[in-house]
């Protein structure tokens, strides 16, 4: 089994023993996945009610990611793995804080996790515009010799109050270059185009930065920064995005934007051949043939095969950014 495949069947595993854990030993409602629903033994998002049996119901407050990076977590608990990362710009809904952690659902994909309330912020501002290189720094004054205040990634989210050939200068203070940014409604228009600009990122399990990237974050990234909304998890985008294209023997009939599922492992095409892919065998986003990738999985994984394989259709249209918990 690739440390892919386990890592996500060890995570569907865990969400499962969450879920019922959240419902007080009680199976949960089939419809409602922990991961993307808010309740846990002592609490439940108000929009629940009715589906979970809860002693307390929140409609949680809107907060804002004041931080370049944050590591959202399954526990509040510093020491465990990452389930996903929030970038800057984002919002979030808070349903509970305790000893300084913030339990939260993001309000781009659902995730539901904790995070430290450092870093968020109420003051929620309106954002303008988005980062569109890998990522870009955060100078004190408009110099890239000044020592800079912040890295931020690709996709954070930022409000631009002065605008000029080589810096724009933000609400909340610093300056960035200003070819590194595009109004927030600008989209690449190839996500795939992304993704081999992320080819030799480090490998890490949650992550969604150039710094570290997982499988199923490097499909989310690339595809946010072509307007397109992605789930987080493989197995929600399997089934979530686009349409299934036959599985052939000699897998000859894929498509550039195709995306290759495995079980708990996912990689975009960049032709008929190229896959492209971060997987912990590389430690980092790798392009290899397919059929490369999938006879080594396949003797990794105890023959594993391909799972599925999914065509997004041209508009981007086909996912839908599902509404957050109430």
């Amino acid at each position: 089994m690739t440390n892919d495949a386990r890592n996500n069947d060890a995570r569907n595993s865990d969400v499962r023993k969450d879920t019922a854990a959240a419902l007080g030993g009680r199976a949960a409602p089939a419809q409602l996945d922990a991961r993307r629903h808010v309740f846990r033994d002592d609490l439940a998002a108000l929009s629940l009610r009715g589906q979970v049996v809860s002693p307390r119901y929140s409609a949680g407050s809107v907060r804002q990611v004041a931080r370049p990076v944050v590591p959202l977590r399954r526990e509040p608990d510093p020491n465990l793995g990452l389930e996903t990362e929030a970038l800057f710009g984002e919002l979030v809904k808070v349903y509970d804080e305790a000893e300084g952690w913030a339990w939260i659902q993001l309000q781009r994909d659902r995730y539901v996790g904790y995070v430290p309330s450092a870093a968020l912020t109420t003051e929620i501002l309106s954002t303008t515009h988005r980062v569109t290189s890998l990522g870009t720094f955060v100078y004190p004054a408009a110099d890239i010799k000044t020592p800079p205040i912040m890295h931020l990634p690709l996709n954070a989210e930022v409000r631009v109050v002065d605008w000029s050939e080589k810096f724009c200068r933000l609400e909340r203070g610093g300056f960035v270059v200003t070819r590194h940014l595009s109004e927030r409604d600008r989209f690449e228009r190839d996500f795939v185009d992304i993704a081999e600009r992320l080819i030799g990122s480090p490998y890490l399990w949650g992550g969604r930065t150039r710094i570290g990237i997982d499988c199923s974050g490097l499909v989310q990234v690339s595809m946010e920064a072509a307007g397109r909304p992605c789930p987080r998890d493989t197995d929600m985008q399997a089934a979530e995005l686009g349409e299934a294209v036959p599985i052939q023997p000699e897998l000859e009939n894929l498509v550039r934007g195709d995306l290759v599922f495995w079980k708990g492992h996912v990689g975009v095409m960049s032709d008929g051949v190229m896959l492209v892919h971060a997987n912990a065998h590389h430690m980092a986003v790798a392009a290899e043939t397919l059929p490369e990738a999938a006879e080594r999985i396949a003797r990794a994984n105890d023959g594993s095969p391909i799972v599925a394989i999914r065509r997004l259709k041209s508009t981007g249209t086909e996912a839908k950014s599902p509404a957050p918990d109430a």
